[in-house]
C-alpha cells in the first residue's frame, strides 16, 4: 500500500472512531437512565437530554459529591436528574377530591372537625369558625389568647369564650401596659366579680404576665415578635385526619414553656403553650377535613408581616 493510502485511511479512522466512542457513551448512558428514570429520551418532551445532563454534570464538577472518586456513575446521573427538573409536589397539596368532596355535608352545611358535633354551644363554634387556627400578629389578642387559654386548667373552651367580652371589659381590652399596672383593689374586684368566675391567683397569673409581655416587648420589640421568633416567622401547617392524631403537646411547645418560665410567665406548662399556640395559629390544627383547614393555610402561607 502507498504511503499517501496508509495516510488517507488513519486519517479516515480517526474521524470515525470517536462517533463508535459517542454511540457506546450514550448507550451506557440510557442504559443507566433506564434504570433510575424510566422515560423515553426520544419520546418525551420534557427538558431531560442527554446534553443538558452533560451540562449539569460539568457545570458542578468541583462538587465534592461529583470529585470523589467513590460516586459511581449512576449516582452521578441521579443527582443531575434532581437538578434540571423540578421539585415534587407536595403529595398533600391540593387535597384529595375525597377530602375536598367531605368538607361539605348534605344541605350545603360544611364540614367541622369532629369535636364541633350538633350539641355544641353557638359560641364554641363560632370560636372554631372565626378564630381558632387564625395566625395571630397583634400584642394584644395574642395576650389575650394566652391569659384564656391559661384558663383551661379550669374551664372548658366553651365556658371560657362564653365569657370572652367579660374578660376582654375586665382586662382594658388585655391591653398589657395597662393590666400590668392594676392595683389591688382592681384585682379583688375582677376577682370578687361572680359572673366573670377568675378565683384571685388567676388573676395575679394574668397581671404579672402582662408585666413579663412588656419586659419582652422591650427586648424583642414585641410580643409577637418573641413568639413568632420561635416558627421561624411562619405557622406549622398539620395535616391530621382524626382527633386522636392531634397531640397535647410538642417539642416545640415545650422550648418556649420552658423559655416563658424562666421570664417569670406563670401557667404556661407546655400542654397550656400548645393550647395557645393552636387558638393563635402559630400552628395548623383543624383537620384536614374541616373546611377551616383551607382557609386558614391560606392565611398562614401569607408573607409574614409584624404588626
Amino acid at each position: 500500500m502507498s504511503s499517501k493510502a496508509t495516510v488517507r485511511r488513519q486519517i479516515l479512522e480517526r474521524q470515525t472512531c470517536p462517533k463508535e466512542k459517542d454511540r457506546t457513551s450514550q448507550n451506557i448512558l440510557s442504559k443507566h437512565l433506564k434504570k433510575i428514570y424510566p422515560i423515553g429520551l426520544q419520546r418525551t418532551t420534557s427538558s431531560l437530554s442527554l446534553s443538558s445532563l452533560s451540562l449539569s454534570l460539568s457545570q458542578n464538577s468541583n462538587d465534592s459529591s461529583l470529585t470523589d472518586s467513590s460516586i459511581q456513575f449512576d449516582q452521578k446521573i441521579s443527582y443531575a436528574i434532581r437538578l434540571i427538573t423540578p421539585p415534587p409536589e407536595r403529595r398533600d397539596v391540593p387535597l384529595p377530591k375525597n377530602i375536598q368532596q367531605s368538607q361539605e355535608l348534605g344541605d350545603g352545611e360544611l364540614r367541622r372537625c369532629n369535636w364541633i358535633t350538633h350539641t355544641s354551644d353557638k359560641a364554641y363554634v363560632s370560636f372554631h369558625d372565626e378564630c381558632w387556627g387564625v395566625p395571630v400578629y397583634d400584642d394584644n389578642r395574642l395576650f389575650e389568647l394566652l391569659a384564656l387559654s391559661g384558663m383551661l386548667m379550669d374551664y372548658n373552651w366553651t365556658e371560657i369564650v362564653k365569657r370572652r367580652e367579660l374578660f376582654r371589659e375586665a382586662f382594658s381590652g388585655f391591653e398589657p401596659s395597662i393590666v400590668a399596672n392594676m392595683g389591688e383593689n382592681e384585682i379583688t374586684d375582677i376577682a370578687s366579680d361572680k359572673a366573670i368566675m377568675l378565683v384571685e391567683s388567676r388573676v395575679r397569673c394574668i397581671v404579672d404576665n402582662a408585666k413579663c409581655i412588656l419586659k419582652i416587648a422591650r427586648d424583642f420589640g414585641s410580643f409577637s415578635n418573641y413568639m413568632w421568633s420561635y416558627m421561624n416567622f411562619k405557622p406549622t401547617i398539620n395535616r391530621f385526619r382524626h382527633p386522636r392524631n392531634v397531640p397535647l403537646r410538642s417539642p416545640k411547645a415545650e422550648a418556649i414553656s420552658k423559655d416563658m418560665v424562666k421570664r417569670g410567665f406563670r401557667f404556661v406548662g407546655p400542654v397550656i403553650v400548645y393550647s395557645f399556640m393552636q387558638a393563635a395559629g402559630l400552628t395548623i390544627d383543624h383537620l384536614v377535613d374541616c373546611f377551616r383547614h383551607s382557609d386558614c393555610v391560606n392565611l398562614a402561607e401569607r408573607p409574614w408581616r409584624h404588626i
